[in-house]
């Protein structure tokens, strides 16, 4: 694979409650544990969330790449992308991506046909496949 571009960002402190900054210093955030997993929770971010917003982010994109491909036009379009964490039961931790899609004025059969192509594309779907539950829904 030809790499077009390469981000980078490091981790510091306690990983889960530590600190994660971008090497351009443009992502610059405080973590910490959510509630539901035994910490404090707050007004700090947290892995998840930011694969989360990585995730609906780079979806979009592909979702109108490939609509823009079959002349379709897309308004007021959004991806919302929910990403679970559990045990995975080999004493490890799992993660799963629910995509809610909200495509209006597309009829279902066209935003289901361009969802499912958008998986396709979409460079995180494509680092998940097989190792991670997905799940898309048309809102």
């Amino acid at each position: 694979m030809q790499v077009l571009y390469t981000a980078s960002a490091t981790a510091s402190g306690d990983g889960r409650s530590g600190h994660v900054r971008s090497s351009d210093g443009v992502l610059d955030h405080s973590l910490a544990v959510p509630k539901e997993l035994g910490g404090p929770g707050g007004e700090r971010t947290n892995p998840e969330q930011l694969f989360a917003a990585g995730y609906a982010a780079c979806f979009h994109s592909a979702l109108k790449t490939v609509a823009r491909t079959q002349k379709i036009i897309l308004n007021d379009t959004a991806i919302t992308v929910d990403v679970g964490i559990g045990p995975n039961g080999d004493g490890g931790y799992g993660l799963t991506a629910t995509i809610e899609a909200e495509l209006p004025g597309l009829d279902e059969t066209t935003a289901l046909a361009l969802l499912n192509q958008a998986h396709q594309v979409c460079p995180y779907s494509n680092a998940t496949r097989g190792n991670v539950e997905v799940t898309i829904n048309l809102a």
